[in-house]
């Protein structure tokens, strides 16, 4: 329990600044103020009750200032006598049990005993577990209603990776995979489309992580980025008439396994030289004659480029502008990692909606900071390979 705890503090300390933290903060000390003065007056908002003790009467705002910045409070007032939050005194204890309470919230899922012993540590002793699990439901609702958001239009890119992270799992713990998928749309702008948790190398897992995405108005693929996971490849061509592109990055690595410490630098050479070519058959044209310089020396991979050739070399058939970003899952490379800095922290998750909980939380917030930005691929080619190229209409009306 002690673990536990010190892993939950430093997640508070970790994720302080975060925007989503701040946000989460004010939603759930509005519903803990509701909670509260239900209590004080015997009657919910609105409700007509004979067991009705006082009555509300308007709001006032108080800006309250945490850890995770300003946040701004709607204070219930009440017709008789005054009514401070308990949260509020004393600030710095209750402040950062409130945060707990939502960082809680994200890891221990619907468990009502750990949220309500935390609200319990704020003086707050009269809040019931239904309020409770009503409480961790709103959150959960957040988050649940981004993951599961229809998606609109043609998405001709997709990317997907995964990182691991620990759960229990019938008393043991287990390694598991927490896949991302985020895609491009034909205006360029690239969201997060989905997240699942499971075994990565389980064709069943990805078949049903694919679909989930079909149902809910993924179409127009056109090229699907990953590593090599067992499973995904035979998944992508029953769900999509898309083509796969082998990370060239987790590629390279794979490839230098088969020379000594001496010969890598040069192994890398040389098979940049087939991956920066113009044209699609220039491309496969070096990339024949690196393998061929590798085969007396280094049989085995000259063996493994032959075979990885197509799927390495996918790229080279779109357009030139895109290259760079979809020859490889390297734009997700930084959001795996903030991600793994997070999951690191709390350690060992009670169970899978856990991590979708935590990690879900996270990329809410950066989907909406991508939302902010440019487009992240040029519109220079785009049209030329979806299904339904957008119609864009002229901002000068001429006569």
């Amino acid at each position: 329990m002690a673990k536990a705890s010190m892993a939950l503090a430093e997640l508070v300390e970790k994720g302080a600044q975060d925007d989503v933290v701040r946000e989460l903060l004010a939603h759930v000390a509005e519903r803990l103020m509701e909670f509260e003065v239900e209590q004080r007056t015997g009657a919910e908002y609105g409700e007509r009750t004979a067991d009705r003790s006082n009555s509300r009467n308007g709001y006032r705002d108080r800006l309250w200032e945490t850890r995770a910045g300003s946040v701004d409070l709607r204070i219930p007032k009440l017709r008789r006598g005054s009514y401070l939050p308990a949260f509020l005194e004393p600030r710095r204890t209750a402040e950062k049990a409130l945060v707990a309470v939502v960082q809680e919230a994200y890891i221990q899922g619907v468990s009502t005993r750990s949220v309500d012993e935390l609200v319990k540590a704020m003086g707050m002793t009269g809040i019931s577990k239904s309020q409770v699990s009503r409480l961790c439901g709103e959150i959960d609702e957040r988050v649940n209603a981004f993951l599961t958001r229809p998606l609109e239009g043609d998405w001709p890119y997709l990317w997907i990776d995964a990182t691991y992270v620990k759960v229990r799992q019938a008393g043991r713990i287990v390694s598991v995979a927490v896949i991302i998928a985020v895609a491009v749309n034909t205006d360029g702008v690239r969201e997060i489309v989905g997240v699942a948790v499971g075994p990565s190398e389980a064709e069943t897992f990805w078949l049903k992580f694919l679909r989930d995405l079909t149902r809910r108005g993924l179409r127009g693929v056109k090229l699907v980025i990953s590593d090599a996971h067992l499973g995904l490849k035979a998944a992508i061509a029953k769900v999509f008439r898309a083509t796969w592109q082998r990370c060239r990055v987790h590629f390279m690595r794979n490839a230098l396994a088969y020379a000594n410490k001496g010969q890598r630098q040069m192994v890398l050479a040389l098979i940049n030289t087939a991956l920066v070519q113009e044209t699609t058959e220039a491309a496969h044209e070096q990339w024949r004659v690196v393998a061929d310089h590798f085969r007396t020396k280094l049989p085995k991979l000259a063996a493994f480029l032959e075979e990885a050739e197509n799927d390495v070399l996918a790229f080279t058939g779109f357009p030139r502008a895109h290259r760079k970003q979809i020859a490889s899952t390297n734009p997700l490379e930084r959001l795996n990692a903030e991600i793994k800095r997070r999951t690191d922290v709390v350690g060992i998750f009670p169970n899978d909606p856990a991590i979708v909980r935590l990690v879900g939380a996270l990329l809410l917030e950066q989907n909406d900071e991508w939302q902010l930005q440019r487009r992240y691929l040029s519109l220079e080619g785009l049209g030329a390979i979806s299904e339904n190229p957008t119609q864009r209409l002229s901002a000068v009306i001429t006569g």
